[in-house]
């Protein structure tokens, strides 16, 4: 992200949002948003396109990773990202109840949606309205949340440099490095990777005492 960076958001700041939108209409799906962007790192492009078929398994279930195409994310930064076990289960969740959670205005339009709901290529982010959430509409939504718990400087790119920022703190511990981050988050470069992981100033003091 070039310019301004999005806020790195807190563990307590991703209580806050999750209890938040718990409140609001369509829950499991708001909940599946908020996942999709602080544990798995996806744009608001990525989180749009998302379809049922990118998280399934070969027996129709929800899998262990996300096979996100490079059509359905920027440039050429396709990629599978392992599924966090919160994800997963808000995934799993969202796929109980989403029938139920449209309602059509016409018995053709409910035809329509059925037919939709039955096909593993269906986007897994839905509007009110049953249609898909276009990129602009998912990073609406995401300001409006962070502004209703008064969160100053974030966006629907505040999850995704959460999910690098505490990937590239803990990849050392699991025997990983900068290289796995970037590949996570589907950039070209490892200076981008870079640039979007928010400095620890208590990791750099006390990293200055075992010198």
């Amino acid at each position: 992200m070039i310019g301004k960076q999005a806020k790195v958001l807190r563990a307590k700041d991703v209580e806050r949002i999750l209890h938040h939108v718990s409140t609001l209409s369509y829950p499991e799906r708001n909940r599946v948003m908020v996942m999709l962007s602080i544990k798995a790192g996806l744009r608001a492009k990525e989180i749009a396109e998302l379809t049922w078929a990118m998280v399934l398994d070969p027996d129709g279930n929800i899998g262990n990773h996300i096979h996100l195409p490079s059509a359905a994310s920027k440039g050429k930064s396709g990629r599978i990202i392992p599924l966090h076990p919160q994800l997963k289960e808000a995934l799993e969740e969202l796929r109980k109840v989403q029938p139920a959670m449209y309602r059509a205005a016409s018995v053709e339009e409910a035809h329509a949606l059925e037919t939709l709901r039955m096909d593993a290529h269906r986007n897994v982010i839905f509007s009110k309205h049953g249609s898909k959430m276009h990129a602009c509409n998912v990073a609406h939504w995401f300001r409006k949340v962070y502004a209703a718990l008064g969160l100053i400087g974030c966006s629907s790119h505040s999850g995704r440099r959460t999910f690098i920022t505490n990937a590239a703190r803990k990849i050392s511990n699991v025997g990983g490095s900068l290289r796995d981050v970037q590949l996570l988050a589907g950039h070209s470069s490892l200076s981008m990777t870079q640039r979007y992981i928010d400095a620890n100033t208590d990791a750099q003091r006390a990293l200055i005492k075992l010198l």
